[in-house]
């Protein structure tokens, strides 16, 4: 038997979208993609019951004196780098290197492996979950930073408060940077909509999985720039109605 697609799994467990008749009697028959929609509904309504988690306690201080230790002996460890290698008996040209995009850096620069033995240290002394799109940086080199097509900056919309705002940029591969700060906690999730002002149509790009942050969405390919040229961000329900709630949060206009 062939399962659906787990995507699709995932849209119909979070309701973006209604089972078609064929999937509808797939999942009748089959335990497997059933039990997947239940256990990522049961994953949804618990990231849904911590919406209102804004504040975590601090952390006792002997861990961070424990990190700063680990840091402060990664820095006296001699660099990788430094290790001559043998000369060649013919001058070779060298090879070509790209230039890579990394995000700026203060102070002393520390080993790879020591920033990541840091941030995996910090992640658990906070307890952060959640998967997040990592913009530039990191222990593998980062591709070269796409060109900005489009930007726009959002700002707040009807009720939300004035303090809410974020920006939006559309990159050469065909995917939405957004940025965000200090949307309103809801009791649902934030959607990303790409809206034709002159009509109303609208497409949804995907969803924020909080309220101040980074985030890359890939732009749907029959999406015509031109004309959706509004960003819209919403606050949606766990209701299994795919189509705009009406609650805009922040919105702007592309240019560019």
């Amino acid at each position: 038997m062939q399962h659906l697609d787990h995507d699709r799994l995932v849209f119909l467990a979070l309701g973006e979208s209604e089972a078609a008749d064929g999937e509808a009697t797939h999942l009748d028959t089959c335990d497997h993609c059933r039990g997947e929609v239940e256990t990522l509904q049961h994953v949804a309504g618990l990231g849904a019951g911590t919406q209102g988690l804004a504040d975590l306690p601090d952390p006792p201080e002997h861990i961070w004196q424990g990190i700063m230790a680990e840091v402060r002996a990664a820095e006296q460890l001699p660099a990788l780098t430094e290790r001559r290698l043998p000369r060649p008996a013919d001058p070779v040209e060298p090879a070509a290197v790209p230039v890579v995009a990394r995000r700026p850096r203060r102070g002393r620069r520390r080993p790879g492996w020591a920033t990541t033995a840091v941030t995996a240290a910090a992640a658990a002394v906070i307890g952060v979950a959640g998967t997040a799109a990592v913009l530039g940086g990191g222990g593998e080199p980062a591709d070269p930073q796409p060109q900005v097509l489009a930007s726009a900056p959002l700002a707040a919309f009807g009720s939300t408060p004035k303090e809410a705002s974020g920006d939006a940029r559309v990159l050469g591969d065909n995917r939405l940077h957004l940025h965000v700060t200090n949307l309103p906690t809801v009791p649902g999730y934030y959607e990303v909509w790409l809206i034709d002002p002159n009509t109303m149509e609208m497409f949804s790009v995907g969803t924020l999985s909080n309220g101040s942050g980074d985030a890359l969405l890939p732009i749907p390919p029959n999406v015509d720039l031109r004309t959706y040229t509004v960003v819209d961000i919403s606050a949606e329900q766990y209701d299994n109605k795919p189509a705009h709630s009406g609650d805009s949060l922040l919105r702007g206009t592309l240019t560019g």
